[in-house]
């Protein structure tokens, strides 16, 4: 019996990325593809005008704009991204996002050897 690293996916069955998580009225989505000492990755889905506020993270995180447009906060800096994009948020650094209209994004962040 093998044990899967990633989970809440088909094995060895094509899909659209973007239709893995869901809009919901007001919230924002997100399920888990992967979580270890190494990598995490998240897919999420924000309505319209939800957020994650600041915070920081021990890894590197990189966001792919799978839909929608939104707004990602670095330090103190705003950045507009929008589907087919992709922006990096360094370790250590603040970081927030913001759904400027319905928005999904897929989260991949690495961790560095020991860090969790």
């Amino acid at each position: 019996m093998s044990q899967n690293c990633i989970k809440n996916i088909d094995f060895a069955s094509a899909q659209g990325i973007a239709d893995l998580v869901s809009y919901q009225p007001g919230q924002v989505v997100s399920k888990t593809l992967a979580q270890n000492p190494a990598v995490s990755l998240t897919l999420f889905a924000f309505d319209k005008g939800e957020e994650i506020s600041s915070h920081a993270s021990t890894g590197d995180a990189m966001v792919v704009v799978l839909d929608g447009e939104g707004e990602i906060t670095i330090g103190s800096e705003k950045h507009r991204v929008k589907s087919g994009e992709t922006i990096v948020m360094p370790a250590n650094t603040p970081h927030a996002v913001y759904a400027k209209e319905q928005f999904k994004m897929f989260l991949i962040v690495v961790f560095p050897a020991g860090s969790v």
